[in-house]
């Protein structure tokens, strides 16, 4: 959208705009666009997407999400500053990184487009100053609390992804990856950090979080990079690496294009049983309420996943031009539909021994919500069980609650993971708390 200066010209887009709030074309919830083979309908179009914001209002003290039958929840740390994402390190201690995006460059002019999301942003209560900080948090008498909270790294640059391979952290910068010697048992690691390798950054930066994972041989490190916009508008040039995974080479810091055409691939887990690299991934926005599906999906080495040209395999997207039919023709179908809308960032296996059979080796999804569909959607973790490694049933709710009776958000949950002693744990960055799921006593 072209920068407007005139006055009348804004008011008139921003009576549109908050018009719009609440059109949709459908006004219930539907399990179109969940499972394997999900049901999609015809896209719409519209002057302007639907924009249904659920404002903050935080936990009441005491109050807690609500777990699935048979689980129970409490906080395991709370009073955080937007935490994030989550590492459990092998003494069981656990990082959290408190971030955000990086303050963008100001622009020549008025962008009423910017103004309107950042306006959208803050209602949802998604544009606090980052930190910049990965705080650790160790519950040394094991009763499912923190009693240390501390700061572990600081002075970073909107950190998101985090992984120790050794005696080596590595953390994913929203432009770089850097390394940090690591000793069991610290509590606060020092210095500025190794630069590994580069990450694709720059002045539009729209999908800023760079989540991270390494080989189970210790010598690649994968890092996700959403695109520079919904569907290329701001140029495919400005979309260089990015709407894809990177392979990095630990010991040269070489870096590979791994995987492309995904949007905005967040959360990442190796199969237990198959040992495929998986992926959480946001799609784009604007096309209906029901379109497109967020999805989690086995990633292939040089597979292309359609983004920006086609959606959920070969669905062609008639927005972007010029088209790239040959592109579309090897568009791979992603493995299974959470949804769209539900902002479904976070995911991991279940490999712990602590919650029954039917949790071992399926996937918990963290869905931080919409803010574009009415009525929402997300605003919970999910779970997928899984068989023989392939997703084998309908998507559970697991951990619900984080809307009130009135629609404001208590809550948004974002990474979700797996503690040393099993049990379940999330990242909720409006509430500001870490919480702890365990099975009821």
């Amino acid at each position: 959208m072209p920068y407007l200066r005139h006055p009348a010209a804004l008011t008139v887009m921003a009576l549109l705009a908050l018009a719009a709030c609440g059109r949709s074309q459908s006004q219930t919830s539907s399990p179109v666009g969940y499972g394997y083979n999900p049901a999609l309908p015809a896209p719409n179009k519209t002057l302007l997407p639907t924009v249904k914001v659920s404002p903050v209002n935080r936990w009441a003290d005491g109050a807690t999400p609500k777990a699935a039958e048979g689980f129970q929840v409490k906080a395991f740390a709370s009073g955080l500053d937007h935490p994030r994402w989550l590492l459990v390190l092998p003494n069981g201690d656990v990082l959290v990184a408190e971030t955000n995006g990086p303050a963008k460059e100001k622009k020549k002019g008025f962008d009423i487009r910017a103004w309107f999301e950042k306006q959208i942003m803050s209602k949802a209560g998604a544009t606090v100053p980052s930190a910049d900080r990965i705080t650790l948090l160790r519950d040394a008498n094991g009763d499912g609390v923190a009693e240390i909270k501390t700061p572990f790294l600081t002075d970073l640059h909107s950190p998101f992804g985090m992984a120790l391979v050794g005696d080596t952290l590595y953390v994913a910068n929203t432009d770089a990856v850097l390394a940090f010697p690591y000793a069991a048992d610290a509590i606060r690691l020092q210095g500025p950090g190794r630069k590994v390798a580069d990450l694709p950054a720059g002045p539009i930066n729209h999908h800023w979080t760079k989540s991270l994972i390494a080989s189970k041989d210790g010598q690649k490190l994968y890092a996700t990079v959403g695109s520079n916009s919904n569907v290329g508008e701001n140029g495919i040039a400005a979309e260089e690496r990015r709407a894809g995974i990177l392979e990095i080479d630990i010991a040269t810091g070489a870096s590979r294009v791994f995987a492309s055409g995904i949007r905005n691939p967040n959360g990442m887990g190796w199969n237990p049983v198959t040992g495929q690299l998986w992926t959480a991934v946001n799609e784009r926005d604007e096309i209906g309420n029901d379109l497109v599906p967020d999805y989690m999906t086995s990633v292939k080495d040089g597979g292309f996943y359609g983004w920006p040209y086609s959606y959920y395999g070969q669905h062609v997207d008639s927005r972007v031009k010029p088209q790239r039919p040959d592109l579309v023709a090897k568009a791979i179908i992603p493995d299974y539909a959470l949804g769209s809308h539900t902002a479904s960032l976070g995911l991991t296996f279940y490999e712990g021994a602590t919650f029954p059979q039917h949790y071992r080796n399926g996937v918990f999804i963290g869905q931080h919500g919409s803010w574009n569909r009415k009525p929402q959607v997300g605003y919970k973790v999910v779970f997928v069980p899984f068989a023989d490694g392939k997703p084998a049933g309908q998507t559970e709710d697991f951990l619900t609650g984080f809307l009130n009776a009135k629609g404001e958000a208590q809550g948004r949950p974002v990474g979700v993971t797996v503690d040393k002693a099993g049990a379940l744990l999330v990242a909720d960055d409006v509430g500001n708390v870490i919480w702890r799921v365990t099975p009821a006593r």
